[in-house]
């Protein structure tokens, strides 16, 4: 499509106010320049805007928190097994250690699939705000 050459000038005048006012707008637009947003604004042309989803931004603060806390439950966990395991103990003390190294495995398996399902979203979720903001 063949850009029309913008060659005529139409001065308004505005406030210092009103200037900053469309400024910060543009910020929030897919517009390049302020002439591009008053021209629009002006001939009622439609105006893409940015918008941020709070709530998704919230959903991935959470997760990313209940990542760090879930690897920090299985260090603990990691290490408390190899606390026991380096105590000496008789036989039915051996078995449920060995469970519990069991169980110890499956959480960190767990915690290693969430933070791989996380990772996944959260790249998803980046790409959807770079293409939202271009």
């Amino acid at each position: 499509m063949e850009q029309e050459n913008k060659n005529t000038w139409l001065n308004i005048r505005l406030s210092v106010d009103e200037k900053n006012r469309l400024k910060k707008e543009l910020k929030g637009t897919t517009c390049r320049k302020l002439s591009e947003l008053a021209r629009n604004k002006l001939l009622t042309k439609p105006i893409t805007y940015y918008t941020r989803d709070q709530s998704l931004d919230d959903f991935m603060a959470a997760l990313q928190l209940l990542l760090r806390e879930l690897n920090a439950v299985g260090n603990n966990f990691n290490q408390a097994v190899k606390k026991l395991n380096a105590m000496p103990v008789d036989g039915n003390v051996r078995q449920w250690i060995l469970l519990y190294e069991k169980d110890k495995d499956r959480l960190l398996e767990l915690v290693a699939s969430i933070h791989v399902h996380i990772k996944i979203f959260a790249e998803q979720w980046l790409q959807n705000l770079k293409r939202d903001h271009h």
